[in-house]
């Protein structure tokens, strides 16, 4: 079958998308793949393609691409548009790049729009070797998927079943002109160290290396996709919401968790937690072992690279974003009428009358009493603790006070001491809606 029906065929369940971006870079592969898509649309209906050619600035050489690529696209038809990105420095110029060029297609994809990138099998091959040289797990030896969600679009790699020397006969074959980019020859870079070094030695001994480590990455997607399902299962067992309605954070429970073997456990976790954070490698995971076996009383906290999880009430929860900083500031509430913004921390709004005198929203300092109807003085961390509240809550959890007595907890009924209630909306993003827990 022609390389032009093969990318028809892999294209089909993309034919409804309102437009095709492609991702241009001016460089043999997406030249190959922008030619194939500018033929196609003479003889077959598809939607509109433009192309994207993202500008990092990163060598001088490059400031002649958009010009290049403005070119070609003329030539064919076909709109460009031309998006400076930002590459901020770190320890992997690579990586950095590859950053800023996602961010800037996200930002320029619409909702169901396609990307359409021209990674192909060479690629998925050298992917497959450089992540294993890495020790990653199965999710990572997957490889590149032919699809995925990119922004509110969706990326998609319509290429993948192609070789880099066939891309290179067609473009010899159609008379074509692309970008040789001089950082591709560096080997300094580890994907070039391994397309220019290693890749050459294992394909002269085994010719058909890369087909069989592409084949190789789509049986690991398989695997994969069964542990994902399988982790489905466990967590649909270990969903709670917790004793406190208001407080809708991610959550599992802890006994459901331990309860199975500790791959299960990892397995099921990486699923929770993939949307949310990168997930440790294997030398962190131990920090789940502390958490899961602490004593019953104890506050563990794993801290992962876009958040924590916390132990409380035999629940674990995920935290992020603004519950990662506790609220300091005293407010005063001018206009009780009227819901209360708090700095970081949501919301408050408050129901029947709280009396005369001003009012302030504070937090927890320590040693807080609480003088409650029928029972007098009571301190109010041993109400907490009897109301189960969590450790990680008390910090932020809003206190009324009038005229500097303390007269409310919020979203604690019980503790208020007169007819009002203080209700309590916590920060909008970091909640999250129960039955999208599990992915």
């Amino acid at each position: 079958m022609s390389l032009e029906s093969r990318l028809l065929d892999a294209l089909q369940p993309w034919r409804t998308a309102p437009r095709w971006r492609v991702a241009f870079s001016g460089g043999l592969d997406s030249t190959v793949l922008l030619h194939l898509l500018a033929r196609l649309s003479a003889c077959e209906p598809l939607p509109p393609i433009s192309a994207i050619h993202v500008h990092h600035g990163l060598q001088s050489v490059a400031d002649s691409w958009p010009a290049h690529c403005r070119s070609v696209c003329e030539g064919l038809g076909i709109e460009l548009q031309v998006v400076r990105a930002q590459v901020e420095p770190g320890s992997s110029l690579e990586r950095a790049a590859r950053e800023a060029r996602y961010a800037a297609f996200i930002e320029q994809l619409s909702a169901a729009e396609v990307l359409l990138t021209a990674q192909h099998r060479d690629d998925q091959a050298e992917t497959l070797l450089f992540r294993l040289l890495r020790g990653a797990g199965v999710r990572g030896l997957t490889g590149m998927p032919e699809a995925r969600a990119l922004g509110g679009g969706w990326l998609v790699r319509p290429l993948l079943d192609a070789g880099r020397e066939e891309l290179d006969a067609y473009a010899h074959e159609q008379g074509l002109v692309w970008i040789d980019d001089p950082s591709n020859q560096c080997t300094d870079h580890a994907r070039n160290y391994l397309r220019h070094r290693v890749m050459p030695v294992l394909q002269h001994r085994w010719p058909r290396a890369s087909g069989n480590m592409a084949r190789a990455a789509a049986h690991l997607g398989e695997a994969q996709h069964l542990l994902s399902e399988l982790a489905e299962m466990d967590l649909r067992q270990a969903q709670s919401g917790g004793r406190h309605p208001w407080l809708a954070l991610p959550s599992l429970s802890l006994p459901s968790l331990k309860a199975l073997s500790p791959a299960r456990q990892r397995n099921a976790l990486r699923h929770w937690l993939a949307d949310w954070t990168m997930l440790p490698d294997s030398d962190h995971w131990a920090g789940w072992e502390v958490l899961r076996d602490a004593a019953t009383d104890a506050a563990p906290v794993w801290r992962l690279a876009a958040g924590e999880l916390h132990r409380a009430d035999e629940l674990i929860w995920w935290l992020s974003g603004p519950w990662l900083v506790a609220p300091e500031a005293m407010v005063d509430w001018l206009r009780p009428d009227s819901d209360l913004q708090l700095p970081g921390n949501g919301s408050l709004r408050l129901t029947g009358s709280a009396g005369e005198g001003p009012l302030q929203v504070r937090y927890r300092r320590g040693g807080e009493l609480l003088k409650l109807p029928g029972r007098g003085k009571r301190d109010l961390k041993r109400l907490l603790n009897e109301a189960r509240v969590p450790g990680f809550v008390r910090s932020r959890l809003p206190l009324l006070y009038r005229d500097g007595e303390l007269i409310a907890v919020a979203n604690l009924p019980q503790l208020n001491v007169q007819a009002l209630s203080l209700i309590w909306t916590p920060p909008a993003d970091a909640r999250f809606e129960l039955e999208g827990s599990f992915k």
